[in-house]
């Protein structure tokens, strides 16, 4: 097994927390972990991004090279796009729909999404109307994760049981919501993929 996932997003979107989840559930598989970050300032919106590389053998670097990412999980849309570069050419890119307008000359969605469609693997999903619809709007982050579930050789499990660590200390209510959250997410893209 082995699953090199580029991680981006925008600050305060979730995806430390994402990263953190599927850490935690790789652990509990006795899997070899590497991760590396690049913080934004989440005050003015920064880019975020962090690479996550799985693996049943040992990983020597967490950093992954152009071509070679097996999955890009984006919670903003247009960062799907600044790490085209990093999909290998049967990677899988898992995009929300929802823009996050932190620069002046943000380009037209439709053009972004026009690009993503282009893809021959994404999913792209409006991942902060089904965390409304679900009752927690600050769950879009585990929509998104859901949605990526599909193309990460991890059981289900593992990753509810990492929600549990993450969330458990905020309560039964919030780690439930989470849940919801990531099964509402993982039936989107089985339904979409």
């Amino acid at each position: 097994m082995k699953c090199d996932i580029v991680l981006a997003g925008v600050g305060g979107q979730g995806i430390l927390s994402i990263a953190t989840v599927l850490g935690f559930a790789a652990l509990e598989n006795n899997l070899y972990l590497k991760q590396a970050e690049t913080h934004g300032m989440s005050q003015r919106g920064g880019a975020v991004q962090s690479y996550l590389r799985l693996s049943d053998q040992p990983v020597y670097s967490d950093l992954i090279p152009f071509g070679k990412a097996d999955l890009i999980l984006s919670v903003e849309p247009m960062e799907s796009l600044r790490y085209l570069p990093y999909l290998s050419p049967t990677g899988y890119v898992v995009t929300n729909t929802t823009a996050f307008r932190n620069v002046t000359n943000y380009p037209e969605i439709e053009q972004i999404m026009s690009e993503i469609k282009k893809l021959p693997r994404a999913v792209a999903i409006d991942a902060e109307a089904i965390a409304k619809e679900i009752g927690n709007a600050k769950a879009s982050n585990m929509v998104m994760l859901g949605a990526a579930t599909p193309f990460i050789d991890i059981a289900l499990e593992s990753i509810e049981n990492g929600i549990r660590e993450i969330f458990g200390r905020k309560g039964e209510e919030i780690v439930n919501l989470n849940l919801k959250a990531l099964h509402a997410g993982r039936a989107y893209a089985e339904a979409n993929k």
